[in-house]
């Protein structure tokens, strides 16, 4: 059954732009795994500083061994790194919000997953 990991982020304001930009620059990254379906990155548009961060796999064990790939580790290094030196720890599931080169984008993050019960598209002619 697919499952859908959401990461939510809260980002001030000042930090909504470079937060996108590094994003931005780690497309790709996911795209080849075993199992990836789907990715989008959700900007609020009002009322929240909460961004999405969307993904979509085949399966939790797909998730999971992407989670623990090098690919993953690799994409999260620096994050880790900046994280540490900033004194900001976080779970083990809160990764992949925004650190990087100048210390954290995001000031929170939090991972909710969900099982696809049922999805639909656009007919096809």
């Amino acid at each position: 059954m697919a499952v859908v990991k959401i990461n939510v982020l809260t980002v001030p304001p000042a930090m909504r732009e470079e937060l996108e930009r590094r994003f931005a620059g780690r497309a790709g990254m996911v795209e080849s795994a075993d199992g990836f379906e789907w990715f989008e990155l959700l900007r609020p548009m009002e009322g929240t500083d909460r961004y999405m961060v969307y993904t979509r796999w085949r399966s939790e064990e797909d998730f999971e061994r992407w989670q623990s790939s090098a690919a993953f580790q690799a994409g999260h290094a620096q994050a880790a790194a900046a994280a540490g030196a900033a004194g900001h720890g976080h779970g083990a599931q809160g990764q992949g919000h925004g650190h990087g080169q100048g210390g954290a984008a995001a000031t929170s993050s939090e991972i909710w997953s969900f099982e696809v019960v049922e999805s639909t598209g656009p007919k096809q002619a």
